[in-house]
């Protein structure tokens, strides 16, 4: 249990550093960079399920440092959430809609891409 909590810490450590420096960068009046890392954590999580865990032998613990860990830390929806409130709070509904719609159909679809993705490479 202890290593398998390890692993995950090593990859959050990765994935929220790295959702941090993409964050950073990339929001204005619309946080873009939320909306970046939730779609690509959408597509990678895809892309990971399908590829590593059902056609590999990957290790248990990579899977989790993948996973649970990067990806986990990498995407949130807590920040969506805040972001989206802010946006309402500042009385602009309709990004606010917008940013919580674009998330949601974005990151199905490429939840969806990445596991096709990961059929056919």
């Amino acid at each position: 249990m202890l290593k398998n909590i390890i692993y995950v810490g090593i990859g959050g450590f990765f994935g929220s550093s790295l959702r941090y420096i993409i964050s950073k960068y990339l929001n204005s009046n619309f946080p873009y960079g939320t909306l970046l890392v939730n779609t690509l954590g959408s597509l990678l999580l895809g892309f990971l399920a399908y590829k590593f865990i059902k056609s590999t032998n990957l290790p248990p613990e990579m899977i989790l440092l993948l996973t649970t860990g990067f990806i986990g830390a990498f995407t949130t929806f807590s920040t969506l959430m805040f972001e989206s409130q802010l946006l309402f709070s500042n009385q602009q509904l309709s990004l606010g809609l917008l940013n919580i719609f674009l998330n949601l159909a974005l990151g199905l679809s490429f939840v969806y891409i990445g596991i096709q993705l990961g059929k056919i490479l």
